[in-house]
């Protein structure tokens, strides 16, 4: 059984400190925070709206946070040189709407090619590690296999959303891609909508090493504080990556 790190998206920290403008909450000491509270990296969405985190974030987030930053992106010019005038530790690639409130699915890197190729190669050139948010479907796998990435990341809000059969169909196209993906020689993350009762079953798979949450962590702290909270889901993955393996060694 692989190691299964944290990253812990800090985006809506810094939604808060926006809508009343100012700089408090400060997403730094978020980040610093999650750190001390057992994350192993941070995430932060640049958009292009610059609806939550902003440049001078991005800039403060990789020269003064110990912990690696995994930038989340589109794949458009501005964003690539943004990316490479900063050089975080690893760039995930994500489809991006004006009008949506969220990332609403995953990347259609296997409809997108020509367009992603370059962007892949430019931030693969400069040392960046580069993750294709995609949805659990060969097709896409491959595509990032043959675009050169190293790294998937499943999208899991389908199956965060859904209930009863309908949820375990969803974990089972989850596990299925990931097995999938181990082949292909991809490293797997996965996230999108994880929480305290979703994140077990996700955890358990063997071949993702990567979980990456963000709104359900920000949205507890306002109950139980930010420490609190990253600690209780690191519990929450720790627990069910350890029954998980116990259950494969008999």
């Amino acid at each position: 059984m692989k190691p299964l790190r944290l990253g812990v998206n800090i985006d809506h920290v810094a939604t808060v400190r926006n809508a009343r403008g100012g700089s408090h909450p400060d997403p730094l000491r978020a980040a610093k925070l999650v750190a001390e509270a057992g994350a192993d990296g941070i995430t932060a969405h640049l958009r292009e709206d610059r609806r939550h985190i902003r440049d001078a974030d991005i800039e403060r987030l990789v020269t003064e946070v110990g912990l690696p930053l995994n930038l989340e992106m589109a794949a458009t010019e501005e964003m690539t040189e943004i990316a490479l005038r900063h050089r975080p530790h690893a760039v995930c690639i994500v489809p991006e709407r004006r009008e949506e409130v969220t990332t609403e699915g995953g990347l259609d890197a296997a409809g997108q090619r020509e367009r992603l190729a370059p962007v892949v190669s430019r931030l693969a050139e400069a040392g960046i590690r580069v993750s294709l948010f995609i949805e659990a479907d060969r097709r896409q796998l491959e595509a990032a296999r043959d675009l050169g990435a190293p790294v998937v990341e499943l999208h899991t809000g389908t199956y965060c959303e859904a209930d009863g059969a309908h949820r375990e169909r969803e974990l089972g196209r989850i596990v299925e891609a990931a097995a999938i993906a181990d082949q292909l020689g991809l490293e797997c993350h996965a996230g999108h909508g994880l929480s305290f009762t979703t994140v077990g079953p996700i955890a358990a798979i063997p071949s993702i090493v990567e979980l990456n949450i963000g709104h359900f962590l920000v949205g507890e702290a306002i109950f139980s504080g930010l420490d609190a909270a990253v600690r209780r889901m690191r519990a929450h993955m720790d627990e069910a990556r350890a029954t998980a393996s116990g259950t494969d060694s008999q």
